[in-house]
């Protein structure tokens, strides 16, 4: 299914892409945003499965200083998925000729898809879903990420991340030092909700050691769009591959109905 894949030249980064299903002359896009250690490969073989079950086209990149993109400088600012969403992620629609997009993010990628729907006015999106995202900090995520420094220094995990990143190193530090900073401890970014104007969809595992369910009710108290949770009771942080078949349904469902809704011959009043 995957019909083209390199790089492209976004925001002065290259930056790895890969494309399955139709091109976005063709269909609608899913854009996956994956989480604050993920890459390209790390989405697996789900970007097929979507593609497969939704006819939409699927593109994922790997945001700069992971996967075989292109590295940056340490230590990333505290605001990094603000400026990835701001700064950024137009310009890889713009690369990809994306038509019309559904952003699909996880854990870091799903706020900064949240972001970008908050605070950049883009025709081109028409839905969000969200998988495990973060608004603001928890002393749980923080416990779970101080966590990680040791299983990577100690127990193997930069080994296993080495084998889907050029620059492992800058993929982990540039995650954990901006989350660990003292600065981060009251980082919120939960205003954004209020400025969405499209569908979203929101997934949450309730066993997910970075985030609790309280992310998912901010969306729910503050939300004036149409909005949809699917709540996961004992999985974790990565739903997409703990729980595929009911995720994959659910993305499914809600790209099927926004399409749906979108193509749907709707009367002009008093014309009958």
């Amino acid at each position: 299914m995957e019909w083209s894949s390199g790089f492209m030249t976004v925001a002065g980064h290259r930056l790895e892409y890969a494309c399955w299903g139709p091109e976005p002359k063709d269909a609608p896009t899913l854009v996956l945003l994956h989480e604050g250690l993920g890459s390209v490969g790390l989405w697996r073989d789900w970007p097929t499965q979507l593609a497969e079950a939704t006819g939409y086209g699927v593109l994922a990149y790997s945001r700069a200083g992971y996967g075989r993109s292109a590295p940056v400088s340490l230590p990333r600012p505290l605001d990094y998925m603000t400026r990835e969403a701001e700064d950024v992620l137009g310009h890889v629609l713009d690369a990809a000729k994306i038509r019309s997009a559904v952003l699909l993010g996880h854990s870091d990628g799903a706020t900064i898809a949240a972001i970008y729907a908050g605070s950049v006015s883009d025709m081109r999106v028409r839905g969000l879903i969200l998988i495990a995202p973060h608004f603001f900090t928890e002393p749980k995520g923080l416990e779970a990420i101080r966590a990680a420094k040791q299983a990577y220094e100690t127990q193997g995990l930069k080994e296993r991340l080495g084998r889907h990143h050029d620059a492992p190193d800058i993929a982990f530090y540039g995650w954990h030092d901006a989350w660990d900073d003292p600065g981060n401890a009251n980082w919120n970014v939960a205003d954004c909700i209020d400025h969405w104007r499209i569908p979203a969809l929101a997934i949450q595992g309730t066993d997910d050691a970075y985030g609790t369910m309280a992310q998912i009710d901010e969306i729910e108290e503050r939300i004036y769009a149409p909005f949809e949770r699917l709540d996961l009771p004992g999985i974790g942080h990565i739903p997409h591959q703990e729980a595929v078949e009911p995720v994959t349904a659910a993305v499914v469902e809600f790209c099927t109905r926004l399409r749906r809704l979108e193509n749907a011959d709707v009367p002009i009043a008093g014309t009958g």
